[in-house]
């Protein structure tokens, strides 16, 4: 009985308490009463699994750009010490484009 986030997160409460009631584990003592928000969290524990999603990037190099991000970040630290508003203006308009790019490629 093995089971992934996903494959629990769709199951009804009802469903994911027939689960718990086969799993003698601590964390889900009292399964009866949870709802699914704190037996989802619970199970996962007591089956050893990954407790939060994952999204998929497709389409781009989510590491090259996390790189990217991460010198823009140390520049603009540079650009703040040195009170250079037109330098650290241009780097954070970097920062967000490349953060924007990020978020719209996830699924």
């Amino acid at each position: 009985m093995t089971f992934t986030f996903e494959e629990l997160k769709v199951k009804t409460v009802q469903q994911l308490r027939e689960i718990a009631q086969q799993t003698h584990h601590e964390a889900v003592q009292g399964a009866s009463q949870m709802n699914k928000e704190h037996l989802l969290p619970a199970l996962c524990l007591a089956l050893g699994i990954d407790a939060h999603e994952h999204h998929a990037v497709t389409g781009i190099d989510k590491g090259s750009l996390k790189a990217e991000i991460r010198k823009l970040k140390q520049r603009r630290d540079e650009a703040m010490n040195a009170h250079d508003a037109g330098t650290l203006s241009a780097i954070r308009r970097q920062l967000h484009h490349l953060n924007h790019r990020i978020r719209a490629h996830m699924h």
